[in-house]
């Protein structure tokens, strides 16, 4: 089934939104108060509430628009407008190590065995068609990262990775909004990142694994992760492949010493192709292209000495979003511009 969190104004709700369920075709929506008001109550109650969750789906699949009302992707916040946890890791290696190529670092061998995750802000959420706001300094290095994330339930603290696996609720897409100026300064203080991590935002819609079908598998992703800048292809790299750490490894991760809470979202990092022992292509080349800006520089470093290509400025726009076989938009389309900030 897919779910989705539409705006609200309505006292006491307005931050978390209101639950709906979606179509398959995305076309139509109902109305999920009979289950839960908002994705947080289900997944605190996700026994309870996805049995019903999941008839108001079948209803609506049957009868789109007897049961439902037509679905706006612009009226949807990200499922979760806010969470508990957001840990993002860095699942495909290959794009780790192009980042310490491009500088001259070799890699430790345990990147490949211990995966990287770092706990971003998930106090304010951005819509999945709201723009990105940033002050009015286009040196910051404003770039997009797409990513594929899952909401948990309650995941116990040092859980097996078949826990893990048992414990992922919902999946959907990420634009994990970067600023690669302000990210050397604040790693070299030792503390990690902070400002050169504003607000993600997710698609309008998250789906249950079993709904992915047989692209869903082994913890991964199986499609390609369609990313286009300005309306011209940029990445199509496939989620699925190159992944060193699938989903249930994150998960299991995070959770090593603490408990992660329903409703945690835990991201995959940058998706990120190795093709015929090489970097992936550009797109234009009939290649896997790039699933964020600084993966193409690092290349164009390696190759050239310099970078090319630049970061995002303002009035450019970002659409992420991943299809099924048939061509059908699976969780509706992140599009997002980058506009400048006027202040509080």
């Amino acid at each position: 089934m897919k779910l989705a969190t539409l705006k609200t104004g309505a006292p006491g709700h307005a931050r978390d939104g209101r639950l709906v369920v979606v179509s398959d075709d995305l076309k139509s929506c109902a109305d999920a108060a009979a289950a839960a008001p908002t994705l947080q109550a289900a997944l605190d109650d996700w026994d309870a509430a996805a049995p019903k969750l999941r008839a108001i789906a079948e209803a609506l699949n049957a009868d789109p628009s007897g049961a439902g009302a037509p679905f706006d992707q612009s009226a949807a916040l990200s499922p979760l407008p806010r969470a508990y946890q957001w840990a993002d890791g860095s699942a495909y290696v290959n794009h780790v190590e192009l980042v310490r190529k491009a500088r001259g670092a070799e890699m430790p061998d345990s990147f490949w065995t211990d995966p990287l995750m770092y706990q971003g802000g998930s106090d304010a959420f951005l819509a999945p068609r709201a723009p990105i706001p940033m002050a009015d300094d286009e040196t910051w290095g404003i770039d997009l990262e797409g990513e594929v994330a899952v909401i948990t339930g309650d995941v116990p603290m040092g859980c097996d990775r078949e826990t893990a696996a048992a414990a992922i609720r919902l999946v959907m897409l990420v634009n994990d909004v970067s600023l690669r100026g302000l990210i050397p300064g604040e790693l070299a203080k030792g503390f990690g990142f902070f400002q050169s991590k504003p607000s993600s935002a997710f698609s309008p819609v998250a789906v249950t694994p079993d709904a992915l079908g047989e692209a869903w598998g082994g913890g991964k992703l199986h499609l390609p992760l369609l990313v286009d800048v300005n309306g011209a292809p940029f990445g199509r790299a496939n989620a699925g492949v190159d992944m060193t750490f699938d989903f249930p490894t994150l998960i299991a991760h995070a959770a090593r010493t603490r408990p992660l809470g329903a409703g945690a979202i835990i991201g995959s990092g940058t998706v990120s192709n190795k093709l015929d022992g090489g970097p992936g292509k550009p797109v234009s080349e009939g290649g896997a292209g790039y699933s964020c800006i600084a993966e193409i520089r690092m290349i164009e470093t390696i190759a050239n000495g310099k970078p090319s290509t630049s970061f995002l400025r303002f009035g450019d726009r970002v659409r992420i979003w991943m299809e099924d076989a048939s061509g059908q938009s699976i969780f509706g389309e992140i599009d997002q511009e980058v506009i400048r900030y006027s202040g509080p």
